[in-house]
């Protein structure tokens, strides 16, 4: 029922002091599984995407009284995670100094093992020529590949121009495919 509810129903459900409780139920029943895989994508692990996603839904719902509704919910949601999920990722590369390798490697590393991803032998090759991706470009071909998210959605989310934005997915589809061609 939550995903055919529009947000400014959940918005003015919020309004409502007695229905609070209600729309932080229909907020996190609609837009769970979509930030869920919007984060798993940027964090891999499993646990570390449940951690970002509860602290997401956490910080939204300290700032939906804040929130101006000049942009579509959604979108301040997909920021949120967005920054909350990079935010893990310098935690972790922070407080994982003593090893040489990269954040990245860690991650593929972490995406080879995991019990929860169930893609064969091409999938795990795109994954790992995905994380050797400067990070904007990586959320960047995420979005746009496989959330099909339009250029100007991600732009709000972003806050960046669509040119960049299309110019940062023609260049990380160029890796990607240099990467596999020569693994």
């Amino acid at each position: 029922m939550a995903k055919q509810i529009e947000d400014h129903n959940i918005l003015a459900l919020y309004k409502d002091q007695a229905k609070r409780n209600a729309a932080l139920s229909l907020l996190i029943e609609k837009y769970q599984q979509r930030l869920y895989w919007h984060i798993r994508k940027i964090v891999i692990d499993h646990d570390d995407s449940d951690d970002v996603l509860q602290n997401t839904f956490i910080k939204a719902w300290k700032g939906l009284e804040n929130f101006k509704e000049e942009s579509q919910l959604y979108t301040w949601l997909y920021r949120i995670a967005t920054n909350e999920a990079l935010n893990q990722l310098r935690q972790k590369q922070r407080l994982n100094t003593s090893s040489i390798h990269p954040i990245e490697y860690q991650l593929s590393m972490s995406l080879q093992s995991d019990q929860y991803f169930k893609g064969d032998e091409i999938q795990l090759k795109l994954q790992q020529a995905i994380l050797t991706l400067p990070e904007k470009q990586r959320l960047v071909f995420n979005m746009r590949y496989y959330d099909e998210t339009p250029y100007e959605e991600m732009s709000e989310i972003l806050e960046t121009s669509v040119g960049a934005l299309k110019a940062s997915y023609h260049i990380a589809a160029k890796k990607i495919e240099e990467y596999l061609t020569n693994t």
